[in-house]
C-alpha cells in the first residue's frame, strides 16, 4: 500500500470515535422515525467499516480518494422491510430526515434489463448536519436481503468464474424471489382493501354481507354493540365497567352457528333482555362494584345455550373455551345453571 493510502488509514484511526457517534445517531434517528410513522420492519442495522475492510478498498482503488471524507460508506445503515412498497415509504422518510447526496446514490432496482434478475436494493448516500462524514443507507426487502446474502456466499459477483448452468439457475431463483416480493405486496394490498370494504359494510349496517372472522368481529365491536347492555348490568350495583378483549368469544359465537355479523347482531337482540335478567340474579345480592365488559356477551351466550337445550354440559364447554379446560369450570357451570333456574327463558 502506498504512502497516500497509509495517510488515509491514519485519518480513519483518528476519526473512529466520530464515525461511531455518527452510526449511533443515524440508527437512533431511523428507529424513532419508524416508530412515529408506525412502520414495522424486519431489522435496522448499522456498522462502521473495519480497518481491514477499508485497507482492502484502498488497495483496489485508493487513488480515486483524495481524503477519508471522499469515502461514502465508512458508516453504513440498513433497513430490511417486509414489503417492497415499504422500501419507497421509508425512502421518502429518509429524504425528510437526511441530506441526500443524489449524485452518489443509486436505485439498483431500476438497473436490471428486461431479461435479467438479481441484486435489488436502494442505496442512499446521506449526510447528518454536524458530522464531517457521509454514510450509506441501504433499503431492501427481506427477500432481497436473502438474495444478497446468497449472492455473497456463492461468490456469484466476486469475479470467480462460475459455470454458465449455475449462473442460469441463480438467475431463475432471483426471478422467483422478485415474483414472491411482488406477490406479497399484492396480497397485502388486497387484504387492506378487504378490510376497508368490511369496515364500510359494518358502518352502513350491511351485516348480512360480512362473514364472521377475527377482523370483521373487531370491526363490529368498534360500533360498541354491547355497551347498552353492559351499562344496564352495571347499573344493578352501580358498578364500574372494566374493559377486556372480547376476541376470545369468536370461537363461541361460531359454535353458536353465527356465520355472519348479521347472525351476531340477531343473537344480541334476541337474548339481551334475558341476559340482563340473568345478571340481576347473579349480582342483585352482592356488593360487586367492578364488572368485566365481557359480562353482557357472556350472559348472551349462556342464555342462548340454556334456551336451546345445552344444559350444564353446554355451559361447561363454554367456560372451557373461554378459560381453558379445568375442574373449576364444572363448578362454575353448576352455579350458573342454578342462577338461571326459574328464569323465563329456561321454560321456553
Amino acid at each position: 500500500m502506498d504512502l497516500h493510502c497509509e495517510m488515509i488509514l491514519e485519518e480513519y484511526r483518528a476519526a473512529l470515535p466520530e464515525l461511531e457517534r455518527l452510526k449511533e445517531q443515524v440508527l437512533t434517528t431511523l428507529r424513532e422515525a419508524l416508530d412515529r410513522n408506525g412502520l414495522i420492519v424486519t431489522a435496522v442495522e448499522g456498522r462502521v467499516k473495519t480497518e481491514e475492510s477499508l485497507a482492502g478498498k484502498l488497495a483496489l482503488k485508493g487513488a480515486k480518494y483524495t481524503s477519508l471524507q471522499d469515502i461514502t460508506d465508512l458508516v453504513g445503515a440498513r433497513i430490511i422491510t417486509f414489503y417492497t412498497s415499504d422500501v419507497d415509504r421509508i425512502a421518502s422518510m429518509a429524504e425528510q430526515l437526511f441530506e441526500i447526496d443524489w449524485e452518489n446514490s443509486v436505485d439498483k432496482r431500476k438497473l436490471h434489463q428486461l431479461d435479467s434478475f438479481g441484486y435489488n436494493s436502494l442505496h442512499y448516500v446521506c449526510r447528518v448536519p454536524g458530522f464531517a462524514f457521509r454514510f450509506e443507507l441501504q433499503l431492501r426487502t427481506t427477500l432481497q436481503h436473502a438474495w444478497a446474502a446468497i449472492n455473497h456466499d456463492t461468490g456469484y459477483k466476486s469475479g470467480i468464474e462460475i459455470p454458465r448452468e449455475y449462473m442460469r439457475q441463480m438467475s431463475r431463483l432471483a426471478g422467483l424471489l422478485e415474483m414472491a416480493d411482488d406477490e406479497f405486496s399484492r396480497i397485502r394490498m388486497e387484504i387492506n382493501d378487504y378490510r376497508r370494504r368490511v369496515q364500510n359494510l359494518v358502518q352502513n349496517g350491511k351485516l348480512e354481507d360480512v362473514l364472521l372472522d377475527g377482523d370483521t368481529f373487531r370491526s363490529f365491536l368498534q360500533a360498541k354493540p354491547l355497551d347498552a347492555l353492559n351499562r344496564r348490568i352495571a347499573a344493578i350495583n352501580q358498578a364500574e365497567i372494566q374493559e377486556v378483549p372480547l376476541i376470545r368469544y369468536l370461537r363461541v359465537l361460531k359454535e353458536l352457528k353465527c356465520n355472519t355479523l348479521g347472525d351476531v347482531s340477531r343473537l344480541i337482540k334476541t337474548y339481551s333482555e334475558d341476559a340482563y335478567r340473568l345478571a340481576r340474579h347473579q349480582l342483585g345480592n352482592t356488593d360487586i362494584d367492578i364488572i368485566s365488559s365481557a359480562v353482557g356477551l357472556q350472559n348472551i351466550c349462556i342464555v342462548c345455550i340454556l334456551s336451546t337445550g345445552g344444559g350444564k354440559i353446554g355451559l361447561e364447554h363454554l367456560f372451557d373455551v373461554l378459560n381453558g379446560h379445568n375442574s373449576q369450570n364444572t363448578e362454575l357451570a353448576e352455579l350458573t345453571f342454578r342462577q338461571a333456574s326459574g328464569l323465563p327463558f329456561m321454560n321456553k
